[in-house]
């Protein structure tokens, strides 16, 4: 019993990581109802699956619509019936405008600002990569996948620019410091930049060797705070897809230049069932 139960815990955490995953995306507008991806022009003008005319001077998005349109303010609840206007930094959004749906809440129009310009993404709940959704689908849990490493930190962080799942939108990867490890097998030593998110906690972006076969062509994984000695643990069994793994309407960034693993990383999710091509 003593031999056996850390593992069984390892395998009882995950799930209960997989649950939490599977329930996060199944969200009202989340990332898995994007229709849309679309860009506005400078004249007013009609857009796929939206009513009203939008457009940009550059500086401001504006909507023009009429009460009969049916939109209504996000925030509010308040109707469209005119014209409004928003102004969203580069990589802002803003849950603007809804409608349809026995309650006018059915799609959610989303302004963006990416690559400094404006665009509109719409979220319907209707979606059929949401309606249809039963979890991501993962390979097995895989103890020999959870590998401690080491973090070595940047002296200032150092900006790299990077591509996105958009080839119209550039990224840039705020690198910290890289995530150094042995992957089972290997002898040599692997290296990634990393990313710092909240309380000091890191995440990597990576190429691996089932990318484009089981899993999507990159993937990402939250690695915890490191140690006080700089010691790190990659759970690469929680190595998950990036929004533009289930839908092409996303703005993903892309792994850094050199942000690959040379064997098949047969752990975390898989490319999912319902992806929209």
């Amino acid at each position: 019993m003593t031999a056996t139960a850390p593992a069984d815990a390892q395998l009882e955490r995950w799930q209960r990581f997989r649950n939490s995953r599977n329930n996060a995306l199944a969200t009202s507008h989340g990332w898995l109802t994007l229709t849309s991806f679309q860009w506005l022009e400078p004249q007013p003008s009609a857009v796929e699956l939206v009513p009203g005319l939008w457009s940009t001077d550059g500086t401001t998005a504006a909507l023009t619509a009429s009460a009969a349109d049916g939109l209504t303010l996000v925030e509010t609840g308040e109707p469209v019936d005119g014209t409004i206007t928003a102004v969203l930094q580069d990589e802002e959004s803003l849950m603007w405008v809804q409608f349809g749906g026995a309650d006018g809440t059915q799609v959610v129009v989303e302004l963006a600002m990416r690559a400094d310009k404006y665009a509109i993404r719409t979220r319907d709940d209707a979606s059929p990569v949401l309606t249809e959704f039963d979890g991501v689908p993962t390979f097995d849990y895989k103890p020999d996948w959870v590998i401690t490493g080491r973090f070595e930190t940047y002296p200032e962080p150092v900006d790299v620019p990077i591509g996105t799942a958009n080839p119209l939108v550039d990224g840039v990867h705020r690198s910290v410091g890289e995530v150094v490890f042995h992957v089972p097998g290997r002898e040599h030593e692997v290296r990634l930049h990393a990313e710092e998110e909240k309380l000091g906690a890191l995440n990597v972006t990576f190429h691996d060797e089932t990318n484009g076969n089981t899993t999507d062509e990159w993937r990402k994984l939250a690695i915890p705070r490191p140690r006080p000695d700089g010691s790190v643990v990659l759970d690469f069994n929680r190595a998950i897809n990036y929004p533009s793994a289930f839908t092409p309407y996303g703005t993903c960034p892309m792994p850094v230049a050199g942000n690959s693993i040379d064997v098949a990383v047969e752990a975390g999710e898989k490319l999912p069932s319902g992806r929209v091509v």
